[in-house]
């Protein structure tokens, strides 16, 4: 019994003894292992994180890279010295436009502002505009604007009359025209405009350079298309009441738009089309999370009356379809007399510079003014992209969808 007591206490310590060499012989590293799970995440985040190795760019990511640190898009947009590159403002369908602007609104300590430019596209349509404006007299409550415009289209679309037309009716016609327009107004308190103009409009008609389609003149008579045979020169006047609010005019985060216009057009020469319009127009911006997310609500009316005995020439009719309106759509899809339309975004910011869209559209045409209503719409979907440098859209790609399929819009322009 004491024999076997001596050789349990000798084991015992033989054992003790033992295990001390062998902790004393492990590795700092297994004696510093973690003793918790935790412990043990956190080392293995440590042991990747010394393993990771710098990524290397895409040619697309680093291309971004340089037209983002340059500021190139701003030097193009911004221009140098009161010249930059214009881009696109023609009408839908002209093709990729582009052309030298001359932008000085600095002239006479900020009193004069003066822009001219002409653009051609690769379908050879040519725009020149020249605009000679005074916004800020009288500190600001007195404003004049002098704009003069040439337009050269070899080909414009038209489906003939009215919202049952036929997408297979399609045709073409040449619009030459030359404007030259006086506006004058006050500003009486902050965002708030009343003012008259008056424009001298002189128009040519005529057959269509598009040889993918018929001229118009030849499926189209007077009778369906009033102004098709003859065209006439115009004299504008009327007048304008506007409050706008909008924090940024060239891509509005916040506030509104609403504008109400009267006009009477006069035939000078041949006392056939002379007509009077109303033009019904209200914005509305939602700013949602900081500013990042945006609800862009727009109603607009159209509506004319001809004189009496007179008719509302077709090439002055309101137009549905394209980029700015129905973008479901082809362009000019649908002419007549009046006009309604409704347009729904919901706008977000991807990153800086770049904003998403999904949108919704519904609109009509009537012939007679007392027709519009919100009935019975035509409508469209889809989703868009928006370039912006300085709180300007500078450039915009939208995809719609309708009954008639879908169309892709690049424009160089906000949507409203």
């Amino acid at each position: 019994m004491r024999a076997s007591a001596s050789a349990i206490v000798v084991w015992i310590y033989t054992f003790v003894c033992a295990s001390g060499v062998r902790a004393q012989d492990q590795p700092a590293a297994d004696r510093l292992a973690p003793q918790t799970r935790a412990a043990e995440i956190e080392l293995e985040r440590e042991k990747k994180a010394a393993e990771l190795t710098p990524e290397t760019p895409s040619p697309a990511e680093h291309a971004f890279d340089v037209v983002k640190n340059n500021k190139i898009l701003e030097r193009i947009v911004g221009g140098v010295t009161g010249w930059r590159a214009r881009l696109g403002g023609l009408i839908t369908g002209s093709g990729f436009a582009a052309g030298p602007e001359y932008d000085r609104p600095d002239l006479l300590h900020e009193q004069l502002h003066f822009r001219a430019s002409v653009r051609g596209s690769i379908e050879k349509f040519w725009l020149s505009e020249m605009d000679l404006k005074a916004p800020h007299l009288a500190n600001d409550h007195v404003f004049l604007d002098f704009y003069a415009l040439h337009r050269d289209y070899p080909h414009v679309d038209y489906y003939g009359p009215g919202s049952n037309s036929a997408k297979t009716g399609r045709s073409a016609f040449t619009l030459e025209d030359t404007s030259m327009q006086m506006t004058a107004g006050v500003t009486p308190f902050d965002h708030f405009h009343v003012g008259a103009r008056g424009r001298y409009l002189l128009v040519n008609v005529g057959p269509g350079q598009d040889k993918r389609f018929v001229s118009t003149d030849q499926i189209y008579s007077e009778a369906t298309t009033p102004g098709i045979e003859v065209q006439t020169n115009f004299l504008e006047s009327g007048g304008f009441v506007q409050y706008d609010w909008r924090n940024y005019p060239g891509e509005p985060r916040k506030g509104g738009n609403y504008l109400a216009e009267y006009s009477t057009f006069s035939d000078t020469e041949r006392g056939r089309y002379s007509f009077s319009r109303l033009h019904l127009e209200v914005q509305q911006y939602f700013s949602i999370f900081n500013e990042r997310r945006v609800l862009a609500l727009r109603g607009r009316i159209e509506a004319s009356d001809p004189h009496t005995g007179q008719e509302v020439p077709f090439y002055l009719q309101p137009t549905l379809g394209g980029s700015d309106d129905l973008r479901g759509f082809r362009p000019f899809r649908f002419y007549d007399n009046n006009s309604a339309v409704l347009n729904g975004e919901y706008r977000w910011e991807v990153f800086s510079g770049l904003d998403m869209a999904l949108f919704v559209d519904a609109g009509q045409v009537y012939h007679d003014w007392h027709q519009i209503n919100f009935r019975q719409l035509d409508t469209d979907y889809g989703f868009g992209f928006r370039f912006n440098v300085r709180n300007n859209v500078f450039m915009r790609i939208d995809t719609g969808f309708s009954r008639e399929g879908f169309q892709v819009w690049v424009k160089f322009n906000n949507v409203f």
